[in-house]
């Protein structure tokens, strides 16, 4: 049997995760229908009532969906997937504007942070478009590191110890920075 995740608002350094709701459709919808923001995204824009059904909670407790506010402003959209009952995936897609400013990173660990802690996954997932650089630098600095391949994707997991304060340097020097 699956329980039902409690959704609730995660905190990071610089970013905060709202559960998306209804109240989110007008936003998300206008995300998902621009090209650029869902170029890494399944590469289409989506319809209203596509985005509705997926992105606003209404996949709750088998997707949790999140609208990324850096302080009181939407910059982005992310999710987890459940994957087994201590393991899963996140998917997440910021803004172009506010790409490079460490949103997104902050944003993941934050929600690592809270798969461990809250739902206590062991195992976390990641798994970017194999061509989008910027991406892959983004989720290893939050801690996930290359682990396989999944087609044209790159499979990521966070190791344990990436997850403690967001305010820490993940070994940037593995990673080009932005």
């Amino acid at each position: 049997m699956h329980s039902e995740p409690e959704a609730r608002v995660v905190e990071g350094d610089l970013t905060c995760l709202v559960p998306a709701t209804e109240a989110h459709l007008a936003l998300l919808a206008r995300w998902f229908a621009d090209p650029e923001f869902v170029r890494n995204w399944g590469g289409r824009p989506l319809a209203r009532d596509e985005v509705a059904a997926k992105y606003t909670g209404r996949r709750r407790p088998d997707v949790e969906s999140f609208v990324i506010l850096s302080r009181t402003v939407p910059v982005g959209y992310a999710q987890y997937v459940p994957a087994g009952p201590d393991q899963g995936g996140i998917d997440m897609v910021l803004l172009p504007q506010a790409q490079g400013r460490g949103l997104g990173p902050d944003a993941a660990r934050a929600l690592v942070r809270h798969l461990r802690t809250v739902l206590g996954w062991t195992r976390v997932t990641v798994d970017p478009e194999a061509r989008n650089a910027h991406a892959i630098r983004a989720w290893a600095k939050a801690g996930f590191r290359p682990v396989g391949g999944q087609g044209g994707h790159l499979l990521m997991e966070c190791l344990p110890a990436h997850d403690l304060s967001p305010t820490e340097n993940h070994d940037a020097s593995r990673t080009p920075e932005n």
